[in-house]
């Protein structure tokens, strides 16, 4: 039933998606109380209060705009997008030393993957839906030509690894909160996050660059620019050192169109098994 309703919609124009998703953002944003306090709260702390109004139109975008990404035909979605600096990756893939895309929850973040597989193999990791409903609509969308998915668990670890060392390309998303035991408390927007380690971790078995990418969405349904953005910062030694540059690079990319992160993503809850940082110990939960 969902599978059908998001192949209906995907034969939409991209333009017309987006102008119901933004009143449908809106209409969420009022109705909802839980999701209007998370949404403002984490947009506010981070600095961006005058982009609220844009951020509840283009987080309604960013759910009306899926059927179209997830089961257009690749050809027609990789029409609506301009690449930019795809240079940079492949130099790397020219080298044969792999590359670490890492990709937070910004703009489009759902047509890099196609985006990238369109030029060369990529494996990112994926951790299933809690539903089992969404798991033939997700896994079909994003299981399409060379892309391929890693599960959030120790067998995908050695999948990604595997990857790296062929000289493949692998996808994360940073800002995703990790499991018990996958991560770490470091800040993110003035704010203890529980942050995962992998990114680090897989850079310094492999020597693969890190590379940022975002995907931009434009007014009035004309498309996306991808952007792909070179690591600047200096990892550190340490995990702490090493999670708090990449969330400072999440931080900057951000910065770029911040009217465009999904602010309503719960990033600071605490996960299962995993204990709150003392600043937050009597405050976080853990969403349901």
């Amino acid at each position: 039933m969902l599978v059908t309703l998001f192949r209906l919609l995907s034969t939409l124009p991209l333009s017309f998606l987006h102008a119901i998703g933004s009143a449908c953002g809106w209409l969420v944003y009022l109705v909802s109380a839980s999701y209007r306090n998370k949404l403002k709260d984490n947009l506010f702390r981070a600095g961006y209060p005058n982009h609220l109004s844009q951020a509840i139109s283009e987080s309604g975008k960013s759910m009306f705009e899926l059927p179209f990404i997830w089961c257009a035909s690749p050809q027609r979605v990789l029409r609506t997008a301009t690449i930019e600096n795809w240079e940079l990756a492949q130099a790397a893939l020219d080298a044969k030393t792999g590359v670490i895309f890492l990709t937070p929850h910004l703009g489009c973040f759902e047509i890099i993957a196609q985006a990238i597989a369109a030029k060369t193999s990529l494996t990112a990791l994926y951790r299933p839906p809690r539903k089992d409903a969404l798991k033939p609509l997700i896994e079909g969308a994003r299981g399409r030509h060379n892309l391929l998915l890693a599960p959030a668990n120790l067998a995908g670890v050695r999948t990604l690894f595997k990857a790296l060392k062929k000289g493949q390309a692998i996808g994360l998303l940073p800002d995703q909160v990790p499991q018990n035991g996958e991560g770490i408390w470091v800040d993110f927007f003035g704010r203890p996050a529980y942050t995962m380690t992998l990114p680090a971790k897989l850079q310094q078995m492999s020597g693969a660059p890190l590379i940022l990418s975002y995907a931009e969405r434009l007014p009035f349904g004309r498309g996306y620019v991808i952007r792909f953005v070179p690591f600047e910062g200096n990892l550190g030694d340490t995990p702490e050192q090493q999670t708090l540059a990449i969330n400072r690079a999440m931080e900057q990319l951000i910065a770029r169109c911040p009217a465009q992160y999904i602010w309503s993503y719960n990033r600071y809850k605490t996960p299962p098994g995993v204990e709150a940082p003392p600043a937050t110990a009597a405050t976080t939960k853990v969403d349901a």
